[in-house]
């Protein structure tokens, strides 16, 4: 959460219990997956949105475990729908199951799909961890509001962290579902050509600019003034950014000499992740024309 002079802090206390059901409102009830790690926290937050009929946000990983908490849960009501935030595995695996169980219908912001195409040489290294096989019932836009059971949502789509990323407002509450464009326990992985940091950018000034205030992401716990928190993650990258540039002035000229000077004590998976956001960075202030990018490496304009 913002700290009280605006420095962005992150909150990685009272992780929730796997397989316990909690419900976070009226409606709106939260079921994280085992799969903590270091890109997923504790665990993948599924949702489980309305009363009498219901719709199921992030199936999450194939997990019986997770499978039997979700139709646990459920109790024999029937799902409308079963809604993706993005496509990437650690959300969407469970998908094929679940829809075989409750019969409901898939819906997202469309097939998963590469924010650009891959450049001569370049490896995607997040096709793995990308969930290519899901084919929706039915594609959302931006601006849609949707019945899904009992619950009115609004479709807003927020590219970035994925191309198909959405994040679902829960109309007439503050609720907002961020998936991982914005989640309280640390800032999102954007990572190219899956994401783009000008298009996270651009969607992080869209959340802040929408009416709801209590963000619920899908890792991690809920963020009670999301349009602040939001503002702060801008503020961080836009600081990224500059120093970034300050970097390259003084000699980097590589991404590695960039990981080594921004984010000196990181090491494993975690070292890989700045690596992997650090080469967006560069590939958007390339694009602004505030660094140059080539064959000799990075250089000042």
């Amino acid at each position: 959460m913002p700290g009280p002079t605006g420095q962005l802090t992150f909150d990685t206390s009272n992780p929730p219990s796997h397989g316990v059901a909690e419900a976070l409102a009226e409606g709106l009830v939260r079921l994280t997956a085992p799969n903590a790690g270091p890109y997923t926290f504790s665990g993948t937050n599924t949702f489980i949105l309305g009363d009498s009929e219901l719709a199921i946000v992030d199936p999450g990983p194939n997990s019986d475990a997770h499978l039997d908490a979700i139709l646990a849960t459920v109790a024999g009501r029937p799902v409308r729908a079963i809604l993706l935030t993005h496509t990437h595995i650690d959300h969407s695996a469970l998908v094929p199951r679940l829809a075989r169980y409750t019969g409901a219908p898939v819906w997202c912001g469309g097939p998963h799909r590469l924010s650009r195409g891959l450049r001569p040489f370049e490896i995607n290294l997040l096709a793995g961890a990308s969930d290519w096989s899901i084919q929706p019932d039915r594609v959302f836009y931006d601006g849609e509001r949707v019945f899904v059971g009992d619950v009115k949502l609004e479709i807003i789509t927020t590219p970035g962290h994925a191309a198909n990323h959405l994040a679902f407002g829960i109309v007439g509450t503050p609720y907002l579902l961020t998936g991982d464009h914005v989640m309280g326990w640390n800032s999102t992985l954007v990572a190219v050509p899956d994401g783009s940091m000008r298009a996270y950018l651009a969607s992080l000034k869209k959340v802040i600019a929408s009416p709801y205030t209590a963000y619920v992401p899908a890792h991690g716990g809920i963020i009670a003034d999301g349009p602040n928190f939001a503002r702060a993650l801008l503020a961080h990258r836009e600081k990224r950014n500059r120093q970034i540039i300050d970097a390259v002035t003084l000699g980097d000229r590589s991404i590695a000499a960039l990981r080594r000077r921004l984010y000196p004590r990181l090491s494993g998976p975690v070292a890989r992740a700045a690596r992997m956001t650090l080469q967006a960075h560069v590939e958007y202030l390339a694009e602004e024309g505030l660094i140059r990018d080539g064959l000799s490496g990075l250089r000042p304009v």
